[in-house]
């Protein structure tokens, strides 16, 4: 019986998680060849209407990096970008190009060609969306999907720690209370909903899972920004915990655990879930966008 819990459980906190991939082997050297003979170098004047590399240099490092008022600048090894603040809503777009903000717990299935990804403090956010609607949206938006590097500086922070306000998880700062099985959403929606004598495995079905009643639970989805303390000097919220966030990666890659689980999958803003593929969504998967900054003189 207590290996037969156990698995339950398993189960129950793993239904959208997987463990990390192995690493790739290293590719082989190719065959050596031998390298062409270069053709002649030819002189050619300078092009006058182009500055000159030291002038260029200098007219990039007056300007200053930018973001929209709903995104933060973050800076990393490569360069800065932006990054939303809050975890993502959608806005649904109407044939004279107005907007109106959608309910998060509405799955987008039928329509990824009329949405766009917003990012908004007090709302419950987008989940039931897979990685390529979510990546559809945020470029309906003129923004994209974090790379995966993007999204994990982000969370750290600029003090670079495991969780955004630390590197020792702490009870009650983010959305991530719920380890009993009583208290998961599916579990519990199941147990009131489901016909006397259904299989216990079917409460996993894409059907349960992507019912819309599981963000309008008690111990559920919370509005962006709910927990204050939820966050970093980036001033990003919400990255651990809450819901799933896909990043970029065509083969299913989201980050963060959520409400049920941050730490099965890694630690805090290390969480990564590979097992579900581009096209997967359920209650639990949500995302934020990223961008290039504006530059300004």
């Amino acid at each position: 019986m207590g290996l037969r819990l156990g698995w339950f459980a398993a189960v129950a906190l793993g239904a959208a998680c997987a463990t990390v991939k192995p690493a790739p082997e290293s590719p082989k050297a190719p065959p050596h060849v031998a390298a062409p003979t270069p053709p002649p170098r030819v002189e050619t004047a300078p092009d006058a209407g182009a500055p000159a590399p030291e002038v260029a240099a200098a007219d990039q490092q007056q300007k200053k990096p930018s973001c929209p008022e709903e995104m933060t600048l973050v800076r990393r090894a490569q360069g800065f970008f932006c990054i939303d603040r809050w975890e993502d809503s959608i806005e649904l777009l109407k044939a004279d190009g107005s907007a109106t903000l959608r309910p998060g717990n509405l799955k987008v299935d039928g329509i990824e060609d009329q949405v766009r990804a917003v990012s908004v403090s007090g709302r419950k956010p987008q989940g039931y969306i897979s990685g390529k609607q979510a990546a559809k949206a945020c470029e309906r938006a003129g923004k994209r999907l974090c790379q995966i590097d993007e999204w994990v500086t982000a969370c750290r922070g600029p003090k670079h720690t495991i969780y955004p306000y630390g590197d020792v998880r702490k009870a009650k700062v983010c959305n991530d209370r719920y380890k009993k099985l009583d208290y998961h959403p599916v579990v519990r929606l199941f147990k009131a909903e489901a016909p006397p004598g259904t299989d216990p495995k079917m409460m996993w079905h894409p059907s349960w899972m992507n019912d819309p009643r599981l963000h309008e639970m008690s111990h559920s989805v919370v509005k962006t920004g709910a927990f204050e303390a939820c966050t970093n000097e980036y001033g990003v919220y919400d990255m651990v915990g809450n819901l799933h966030e896909w990043v970029a990666d065509p083969d299913g890659t989201f980050f963060g655990g959520y409400l049920m689980d941050t730490y099965q999958n890694g630690q805090g803003c290390e969480y990564r879930t590979i097992f579900h593929p581009y096209d997967y969504h359920d209650y639990s998967t949500g995302f934020r966008c990223c961008r290039d900054p504006n530059w300004d003189g």
